[in-house]
């Protein structure tokens, strides 16, 4: 059978990998090049900890007073605030106690898979050496900062991720450039580092090519149909036969889950984050600051700094002004940093409102598949989103219930 996989990011490109393992005659179509969507500019964390849902009170409840602060760790465009009301009436009604408990569970049952795939993966396609072995330090000026993150670390201790707690002068002997004021931080020793998540994306596209498969490029216009699935229709005129059709297009997968008319309540958590070559410091691992809401990874050849969630659709033009405040906060922790040979980037995290992706067939259309809404985890769910994939796709028994992440669940 031949599978069209659209969107050659790190979701798409591990998935078409796992399928052309299976014996399916793949073709990974991008209306760009491979890998040059969020899987360029991602913070570079398998952030296995990190699964808790956004729509927490204690997280919307302070939304309105951020998108009062121009600096503040969530900015709404108030041009596209209408647009957004919808999501957001979905975002508080997946705040309900026994609702999060549900999501919890989700997020964690996938966090819980990610290195059972991811490092089999791996060592398939020769890139063992792209993970580091450090960890991540979660950091805290005091007592009280470490109290307001506490919802965090229950649900670790309740879901069983290692994690321990330092002293300030414990994490500057794993840190030294961590500046004095850091109190106390926690140690997360499984959110390890990509080297460069983009070569990954690469290299997993060669190994793709190298059995067999096909990129094409092309942007998607429409689809054929003929009862089920019979391929895409392309902008240039051309068409693409297929028996099955994935769409692994992050924030883009919206617009064509609508063609095909199956619209899904789908947004774009738009990300920034500043690479800088010359940083004037290294770093072993990486570093959040949740009070201040920004991430710092060595990765890439160099320092990179980002964090923060802008709400403004897919077409509006960056805002780098969202780069530089997490430059700033992070200097706060890093006193020694410079931002000198310094780029500054933009991508789409795609983000559903309860946080948990999808990966389900098609409720409307046989034949079509989805596997989207990863969030700031796309890196992270990315081996195991293939392994559970291409078990629904070829029929065999995914290893957990995939119920709960189906597209007509909203």
């Amino acid at each position: 059978m031949t599978t069209l996989v659209v969107g050659a990011g790190i979701i798409g490109t591990s998935l078409a990998y796992a399928l052309q393992k299976r014996g399916r005659l793949v073709v990974l179509l991008d209306k760009g090049e491979v890998g040059r969507g969020a899987s360029f500019g991602n913070m570079a964390s398998i952030a296995v900890t990190e699964f808790m849902p956004a729509s927490r009170p204690s997280v919307w409840r302070q939304i309105p007073g951020w998108m009062l602060d121009p600096e503040g760790p969530v900015r709404v465009r108030p041009s596209y605030m209408p647009k957004l009301i919808p999501w957001f009436a979905r975002f508080v009604a997946a705040s309900r106690p026994g609702k999060l408990r549900e999501l919890e569970a989700q997020g964690a049952a996938l966090c819980k898979r990610v290195y059972d795939d991811l490092l089999p993966l791996l060592r398939e396609t020769g890139l063992e050496g792209e993970l580091t072995a450090e960890g991540c330090l979660s950091l805290y000026t005091d007592e009280a900062e470490f109290r307001a993150d506490r919802e965090h670390i229950e649900i670790l201790e309740r879901f069983g991720f290692p994690h321990q707690r330092l002293t300030g002068a414990e994490a500057r002997e794993l840190e030294p450039e961590l500046s004095d004021s850091i109190g106390m931080a926690v140690l997360l020793p499984q959110n390890r580092s990509l080297r460069d998540p983009h070569r990954l994306v690469m290299k997993l596209a060669e190994a793709f090519q190298a059995m067999g498969g096909r990129i094409e490029r092309g942007e998607v216009a429409g689809f054929d149909r003929d009862g089920r699935i019979a391929g895409v229709r392309l902008t240039d005129g051309r068409s693409l036969a297929a028996d099955e059709v994935v769409l692994c297009a992050g924030a883009h997968t919206g617009r064509l889950s609508k063609m095909l008319g199956e619209p899904m309540p789908l947004e774009t958590e738009r990300g920034y984050h500043t690479q800088i070559m010359s940083p004037g410091l290294s770093m072993r691992h990486s570093i959040i600051w949740p009070a201040r809401a920004f991430m710092v990874t060595p990765t890439a050849g160099g320092i990179r700094v980002g964090g923060t969630v802008e709400m403004a659709g897919l077409d509006a033009a960056p805002d780098y002004r969202r780069a530089r405040i997490t430059v700033k906060r992070a200097q706060a922790a890093l006193p020694n940093l410079r931002r000198e040979n310094a780029t500054e980037w933009m991508g789409h995290r795609p983000a559903f409102p309860d946080t948990v992706p999808v990966m389900s067939a098609s409720a409307k259309v046989p034949g079509v598949f989805y596997a989207t809404g990863h969030g700031h985890l796309g890196v992270t769910y990315a081996a195991t989103n293939a392994r559970l994939m291409a078990d629904l796709i070829t029929g065999a028994a995914p290893p957990i219930d995939m119920r709960p992440y189906r597209v007509d669940r909203f």
